[in-house]
């Protein structure tokens, strides 16, 4: 009953005008940055964060989740028709969406695409819906040790997942969590590591950090790659056959359930999903020859994946306050600047933000479903304009943004420097989520230690002592020891070999 009551209360607020608003232009931007190459959600959240100061927290959410989830659908459509990913979980269905066009099934596969994603969104919904409240009021039994070692998890979970170098991975969670020490020590009062600068002493803002490191050096990289233009399929028909519905739906589903499951771990994400769902599809297929050549499960599942794991990766940011990818980390900085501390105690005191959030979701992703299939062929026409006309557009807003924050300055130069680094980061190989969750997670879980400390008087056998902080720590421990096991780095570079 409780629930319905829930729902009910999420219904009056998502169904506002202004709501609805919202999550319509969320998903229309989401839409679009999917559909453009070398932008992004991480990039373009990053970039709205300063609009959002000025929104309702509410609206704010909303329309940033749209985003995010709306990248996932427009990406398919540049990558079945142009063979052009616009959004790096969307890299894997070119590999037999392009096909599928190719023969002349690009309407298709573009159905079998959006419907997909459609019913892993729902289903993303629904398991949010089923998990919150007990996952909430067992984080409300959660201490100080507690969610040390919960944060600990997350940092090390964020590790493991991550693609790339495992050192590297590392490297930057802490170098995120030096950077997290800038400011006032929250217990004495001392300035840490600001310089004298009076600027740094309540630490770095984030909105400037996540510009410049997604943003700004985003555009560098683009602009360096000088991302090529290939020409549209023409769309006939978007009914798929019987056939191919038949082999789409089972996909379809276990790619629902893989996404879901990696969705809501740390690190994880649309992007380990649409990898690790394809590689599932031609492991178990009878026909695995056939997979690069248009198979439909390739479409299937990768879209219902990255989808489901969009949905499910808000499951232990609202619940737990901890953010499974660098986009979640972006959705915690947000609800910061409106003030709002991450939590259990974010459905218990906040349930209209809570529920209206959740609910605007399953409204956000049929809103999606209209409005990509209708205009196809006007996302497609964005592509002829070159990202050397965008670019000092996206950088523009950057700096206005940067500026608007508190009228200063100093947080343009913050961005510059932040975009600097995030371009030396792209050239050395290394990811700049693991840094964003080590920056984000830091100074949490600095607070929550030092408090641990002092009701322990000290003695840190209190992180041992209870048992959900041991039984985190047991699972922290498994983790660095499967990080050093060479099965599991393989199993690591198999789940993102088709990016190549």
């Amino acid at each position: 009953m409780d629930m319905l009551q829930n729902l009910a209360l999420g219904l009056s607020v998502a169904l506002t005008l202004q709501n609805l608003t919202y999550a319509l232009i969320g998903c229309v931007v989401g839409t679009l940055i999917g559909v453009l190459p070398g932008i992004g959600p991480v990039a373009t959240i990053a970039m709205l964060l300063p609009i959002t100061f000025h929104l309702p927290p509410v609206a704010a959410l909303i329309m940033l989740a749209g985003i995010y989830y709306g990248a996932q659908y427009g990406g398919s459509t540049t990558s079945i028709l142009v063979n052009l990913p616009g959004e790096a979980a969307s890299v894997v269905t070119c590999l037999d969406g392009h096909q599928m066009a190719k023969r002349g099934r690009a309407g298709a596969a573009l159905s079998i695409s959006a419907v997909g994603s459609f019913f892993a969104g729902t289903v993303g919904t629904i398991l949010i819906v089923a998990f919150a409240e007990p996952l909430t009021r067992m984080a409300q039994k959660f201490g100080p040790a507690d969610y040390c070692s919960l944060m600990a998890l997350g940092l090390v979970a964020a590790v493991v997942l991550a693609s790339g170098s495992v050192i590297k991975a590392i490297a930057m969670v802490f170098l995120g969590l030096l950077f997290g020490l800038i400011g006032t020590d929250v217990n004495t009062g001392a300035q840490r590591f600001t310089f004298d600068i009076p600027e740094l002493s309540d630490g770095i803002d984030f909105a400037p950090i996540a510009m410049g490191l997604f943003g700004i050096a985003e555009i560098v990289v683009n602009l360096e790659r000088r991302l090529a233009r290939t020409s549209a399929v023409k769309v006939d028909s978007l009914w798929p056959t019987r056939e191919e519905v038949r082999r789409a739906i089972p996909a379809a589903l276990r790619g629902t359930a893989l996404g879901a499951t990696l969705g809501v771990l740390p690190g994880g994400g649309p992007t380990l999903g649409a990898f690790s769902s394809y590689t599932l599809e031609k492991r178990i297929s009878k026909n695995p020859q056939e997979f690069g050549k248009g198979a439909v499960e390739g479409v299937a599942a990768p879209e219902a994946a990255n989808n489901a794991a969009a949905q499910t990766s808000f499951i232990p940011m609202l619940t737990l306050g901890i953010p499974s990818n660098a986009v979640m980390a972006l959705m915690v900085g947000a609800m910061i600047i409106q003030g709002i501390q991450p939590g259990p105690e974010v459905m218990t005191k906040k349930p209209d933000l809570f529920w209206g959030m959740i609910v605007s979701m399953w409204i956000g992703n049929l809103m999606l479903v209209i409005i990509n299939l209708p205009m196809i062929g006007m996302w497609v026409k964005l592509l002829t304009v070159p990202y050397r006309f965008l670019a000092p557009a996206i950088l523009l807003f950057c700096c206005i943004g940067a500026y608007s924050l508190q009228n200063s300055t100093f947080h343009v130069m913050q961005v510059a420097a932040f975009g600097v680094l995030g371009y030396i980061f792209a050239r050395l190989g290394c990811e700049g989520a693991p840094f964003l969750l080590g920056l984000v997670l830091g100074p949490q879980m600095e607070e929550y230690f030092r408090r641990a400390m002092l009701l322990s008087r000290g003695d840190p056998s209190v992180f041992v002592e209870r048992p959900i902080s041991l039984g985190l720590l047991i699972v922290t421990a498994f983790l660095l020891i499967l990080m050093a096991l060479p099965a599991v780095k393989k199993a690591r570079t198999e789940a993102f070999k088709e990016e190549g």
